[in-house]
């Protein structure tokens, strides 16, 4: 059994030393050790045997299944070696290199009309902590990421009972008219939905008019778990996984590329979540216009789910590791530091993950549901994690063109 005992900014996946009370703790870095009880966990034969099997799929080129899937999210079956694997593939596909990029969020209203179940963000209208930004807060949010030398605003919000598609219209195009250098990765599929739906335009063309007023790419938030089930539970006004997945493939159409995502760590099981995976795989093989994962691990803190304990450090290892064993066809995954933690996120690096997003600069979200991480962090922080998790820092944009910088004036190489 391994413990993650705690985890801080400085966390590191560097040389194990110590040992307490007859058995060996591993520290990876200052904050976070791994106290090994009965030395590594034993795999059983049969396990051993499944683990080889998959092992020579992977080595061979082959896909692994929804029953390898389910096996590997076994809690019996090491996650170390399943770790191996992983990384094995991540650095196939990326070397050494561990992404981050300089962004900021712009969360332009918390007023919406579907009040998940388990969102700690959203209000309804007359509540007292409910608020819309006006034109002049919008422009001084994209004003100061802009001159921080962001490459990136990500612009996502509530759904408001009375705004029409013209004000989320207008938001993209008012900030892109002021900063064009800033790529716009704004509205999730639920609100290109919700748009088409106010406007009475089909999807493709409401992404039309958003590509012409300066929208860059599409987020990938908004997909939860696409099990019918649970996501019942969960965001019962929300859109399908199909209409979900449809709204991808009409941006992937018209050249947009866009994220995944994946909310983990509520209701759903094993199986849901491999099915969630093998959706997005297909969507991938058919259009190739996502540009990266992010499994996002769920806080329970102030939403209707507040009864559930937090995913464990491990959990959230694991579904990163199996994640980028399953999406085969996905270049990059994200270990999100906002949602996992900065310990979880850096040792994730090891885990199949490439990518620690970027400096965020004020998230809302994750915080409202009870995220203790910091609000943003500074490029030369997250360049810290990165060497200290033995990777080499590379600072992208959005498309994951390399950034060659000089303080806050920067150019794609």
């Amino acid at each position: 059994m391994i413990v993650i005992r705690s985890a801080g900014v400085k966390t590191g996946f560097c040389r194990p030393t110590g040992w307490q009370d007859g058995r060996k703790t591993v520290s990876w870095g200052v904050g976070i050790s791994l106290l090994l009880i009965s030395a590594w966990p034993m795999n059983t034969p049969s396990i051993s045997s499944r683990l080889d099997a998959i092992r020579h799929k992977i080595d061979a080129g082959e896909r692994l299944d929804a029953s390898d899937g389910e096996f590997l999210f076994r809690a019996d079956v090491d996650l170390h070696e399943v770790g191996r694997l992983a990384n094995a593939i991540r650095e196939r596909k990326n070397g050494n290199l561990a992404y981050y990029n300089l962004n900021a969020h712009l969360n332009p209203t918390n007023v919406c009309i579907y009040r998940c179940n388990f969102c700690a963000y959203s209000r309804d209208e007359d509540d007292p902590d409910a608020y819309v930004m006006d034109d002049q807060q919008i422009f001084a949010e994209a004003a100061e990421a802009d001159r921080a030398g962001c490459t990136e605003l990500h612009i996502v919000g509530g759904l408001h009972p009375r705004k029409p598609f013209d004000w989320y219209l207008g938001i993209v195009r008012l900030v892109h008219e002021a900063h064009p250098r800033l790529h716009l990765k704004a509205w999730t599929a639920v609100e290109i939905a919700r748009f088409a739906e106010l406007a009475e335009l089909s999807i493709r063309e409401v992404l039309a008019r958003l590509i012409d007023a300066g929208l860059g790419s599409l987020p990938g938030g908004g997909a939860e778990i696409f099990d019918p089930a649970i996501r019942a539970k969960l965001c019962p006004r929300k859109i399908d996984a199909d209409a979900w997945l449809a709204v991808h493939r009409a941006a992937h159409g018209l050249g947009l590329r866009s994220t995944a995502t994946m909310l983990f760590g509520h209701i759903e099981n094993a199986m849901h979540r491999i099915g969630h995976l093998l959706r997005l795989r297909a969507l991938q093989d058919e259009t190739g216009g996502f540009l990266s994962f992010v499994p996002l691990s769920f806080h329970p803190e102030a939403t209707q789910f507040g009864h559930l304990r937090r995913t464990s450090s491990l959990d959230d290892l694991r579904t990163v590791a199996v994640s980028r064993l399953m999406l085969d066809n996905f270049d990059h995954v994200k270990a999100y530091w906002i949602s996992l933690g900065l310990g979880t996120a850096q040792t994730a690096l090891a885990y199949g993950a490439d990518d620690l997003d970027g400096t965020v600069r004020e998230e809302r979200i994750h915080h409202e549901a009870g995220s203790t991480t910091p609000q943003c962090l500074s490029a030369e922080a997250l360049r810290h994690l990165i060497r200290e998790a033995g990777r080499m820092p590379a600072e992208r944009d959005t498309l994951y063109r390399l950034v060659r910088r000089d303080g806050t004036a920067w150019e794609t190489c």
